[in-house]
């Protein structure tokens, strides 16, 4: 039975319009985006097939092309179409945060840097320089590799603030594995670089770990 056979209120588009798209299943939203199956299987089928031969859906969104396109039913125009939609996503986003102070919208922010930084294999460190209001002056992106007292320089972190006249700072990072709990080198970075930024009078406002689900807040759990 194809889903244009479904009830009504069970198929994936009109569900969405319904109940909204956090109603649906991961197979549910990536059929929409699909749009059509495969001979003899429907495009939820084929979205729970692929969402099963990549693991998740995260692992769907992250595959670089080669090895996207190597799975049934998607090819480069499906690629470059995924591709499309994140930015959007992370483009949106970023507008939205960036009409406001990021205390007034936390979630904008948590979704900014999620968008940022999730789909990197790789750890990567990146800062939000704020001004007085808390408004956004610049993101960037510093360090890369494995995130640890080595790897992340506070005098380099210091010199982009002050290049950017910035009163406060953001930090995040990804973990790869997708557990946002941070480490004791995560902890002791955070410290390090909590303390260079205060002799510049420059705050810390949070520091969030990226990884699957919602981000790890330091200042939410008492950290700085």
């Amino acid at each position: 039975m194809g889903i244009k056979d479904w009830p009504a209120d069970e198929r994936p588009r009109e569900k969405l319009l319904i109940q909204g798209a956090g109603a649906l299943t991961d197979a549910e939203l990536l059929a929409i985006f699909l749009r059509t199956g495969l001979p003899g299987k429907s495009a939820v089928a084929l979205a729970q097939d692929l969402l099963e031969g990549f693991g998740s859906l995260r692992a769907l969104l992250q595959a670089d092309c080669a090895t996207f396109t190597e799975a049934k039913g998607l090819g480069n125009a499906k690629y470059a179409q995924l591709q499309a939609v994140l930015e959007m996503a992370r483009r949106h986003t970023f507008e939205v945060l960036d009409r406001g102070s990021v205390l007034t919208s936390p979630e904008a922010t948590r979704a900014y840097l999620s968008n940022q930084l999730r789909h990197y294999q790789h750890e990567v460190f990146a800062c939000l320089f704020l001004d007085n209001q808390h408004h956004i002056l610049k993101y960037e992106e510093l360090f890369r590799g494995t995130i640890d007292g080595a790897s992340v320089y506070p005098r380099e972190v210091v010199k982009k603030a002050l290049e950017h006249n910035a009163a406060a700072v953001i930090f995040a990072h990804n973990h790869p594995s997708g557990i946002s709990e941070p480490s004791q080198a995560d902890k002791l970075i955070t410290d390090k670089l909590k303390q260079a930024l205060s002799l510049m009078d420059i705050r810390v406002l949070d520091h969030f770990i990226i990884g699957d689900g919602l981000p790890y807040s330091f200042a939410e759990h008492g950290l700085l």
